[in-house]
């Protein structure tokens, strides 16, 4: 004789039950669980938001460019590099990272030309970048203040050298919340050739709930594991399974009234369910007309796997994601050595996808609710590492935003003759983050944690100076 599931409920506990049938119910469902259940989330509804916002902007993409990508290579054109390539460096100390032995000014090998109405001057290795640069923003005049990977990294994802914090993203939803109750409100694009350096700590939420870490989409057919139900557990009972749970979940609110981190725990199971149903339709590329394929490079083998990641960013802010991380694997622009043919393959498989995106999202009316962010975590040197590498700087570096409420077509900020260090309309990392809020209607002070004994934000701005740059907005 069958017995009903319920007749036994006050038997079971519910982290029992979880550790029982883990594997049916998905590894997805029960991480997401278990986090907030240790974390202690305190929201009722988990992603709910906790700013009006009303800015221009919606959802945020960032194509991050792990290693520091080399400004005069790319983005920056130096006259003073040819005309000094070779010779001691002419303009008094630099600060270097790992060799000592300073060498002479390294000239970049490739061509600089203006481009699009606005005449932004772009290297020859970015012709696709170089259709879209009426549409962005860029900023020469970036600067952080490390000169470390890690640190910078982090500085750059959470405004803050320590480890453990919440990640721009993190916050970006605590304050907007979700629009789309079926997907996470924070997804991440690995690269599946592994992570990137600093792994999962990019896309933490640090002492905010669990609720708002990024979820890691991987690429390839399975994009998030343990979603499907294992093909040796029956459909009824995996279906018996979920409504047995539930009833558990409903039950136990109902003894704990109030109980705000029940209700977020329920939300966070039901989202990890209707997932098996909206993420396959998300990695259906097949409605994708050709245009589209051949505008991402998704049949040219140097660009189909970023292409794929970059046409899935625009799916996921289509379906109403609120921030999309891109990443590569390691730290793939960290050029000590062979910087301008390692330069040449990263371009390659970068640029096309990268401006696809933004022309993508254009033609469809979402770039003015989204913002494209193409950024690292510092700059280069002048000067050569070895015989054809550039070594760290943090004191210069350039990056390209487009979309939301930043202006088009503009060039912000200036660095020195060599490229060495930012001089003229500076944007420092907590700038960067002030202004990124400001489009997406949130207050980058209203925008606090309490934390250790005070209210924390990205910014802290009473402590970085953080401010918005008025410059960069339309």
């Amino acid at each position: 004789m069958q017995t009903n599931p319920e007749s036994n409920w006050d038997s079971v506990t519910r982290r029992g039950f979880l550790s029982r049938y883990a594997g049916s119910l998905g590894g997805l469902a029960l991480a997401q669980l278990l986090a907030n259940e240790s974390a202690g989330a305190s929201d009722s509804v988990p992603n709910a938001a906790k700013l009006p916002g009303g800015g221009k902007a919606k959802s945020v993409i960032c194509l991050f460019q792990h290693g520091g990508p080399s400004q005069m290579d790319l983005f920056d054109p130096k006259p003073s590099l040819q005309k000094y390539h070779g010779k001691p460096y002419p303009g008094g100390n630099l600060e270097v990272h790992f060799d000592k032995q300073k060498g002479n000014v390294l000239g970049s090998p490739y061509k600089f030309r203006k481009h699009g109405e606005s005449g932004i001057e772009l290297c020859e290795l970015l012709p696709h970048t170089a259709g879209i640069v009426d549409d962005i923003t860029m900023i020469r005049s970036m600067k952080t203040d490390s000169v470390d990977h890690e640190s910078a990294l982090r500085l750059i994802h959470t405004g803050r050298f320590l480890a453990g914090m919440p990640v721009w993203g993190s916050w970006v939803v605590y304050g907007l919340g979700s629009e789309n109750e079926n997907l996470p409100a924070y997804v991440v694009l690995t690269d599946p050739g592994g992570l990137p350096v600093d792994g999962e700590r990019n896309w933490s939420s640090g002492w905010l709930p669990a609720v708002y870490q990024g979820t890691p989409f991987r690429s390839g057919k399975t994009p998030v594991l343990d979603l499907k139900t294992p093909a040796d557990v029956p459909e009824q009972a995996r279906t018996n399974q979920l409504k047995w749970l539930e009833s558990l979940n409903r039950r136990h609110l109902g003894r704990h009234p109030g109980n705000t981190e029940l209700e977020a725990r329920l939300k966070n199971f039901e989202t990890a369910a209707r997932m098996q149903t909206a993420v396959p339709e998300l990695l259906d590329f097949s409605t994708e007309n050709a245009a589209t394929r051949k505008l991402y490079g998704l049949d040219d083998p140097a660009t189909a796997e970023y292409g794929r990641r970059c046409l899935l960013a625009r799916r996921l802010v289509e379906n109403g994601v609120r921030f999309v991380q891109l990443y590569m694997k390691g730290q793939p622009w960290d050029t000590h050595s062979n910087n301008a043919e390692s330069l040449k393959g990263l371009c390659a498989t970068t640029d096309r996808p990268s401006a696809a995106l933004v022309h993508d999202l254009k033609q469809r009316g979402l770039l003015d609710s989204t913002i494209v962010i193409w950024t690292g975590e510092f700059g280069r040197l002048p000067i050569s590492q070895g015989t054809d590498g550039r070594d760290h700087n943090r004191h210069a570096f350039s990056m390209w935003i487009a979309g939301g409420g930043f202006r088009r077509g503009y060039t912000h900020g200036s660095t020195d003759d060599f490229g060495y260090a930012s001089v003229q309309d500076v944007v420092t990392v907590h700038d960067l983050h002030a202004t990124l809020l400001h489009t997406l209607g949130i207050d980058h002070r209203a925008l606090a944690v309490p934390h250790d004994g005070r209210d924390t934000s990205l910014t802290d701005a009473d402590v970085t100076g953080a401010k918005i740059v008025p410059a960069l907005l339309a």
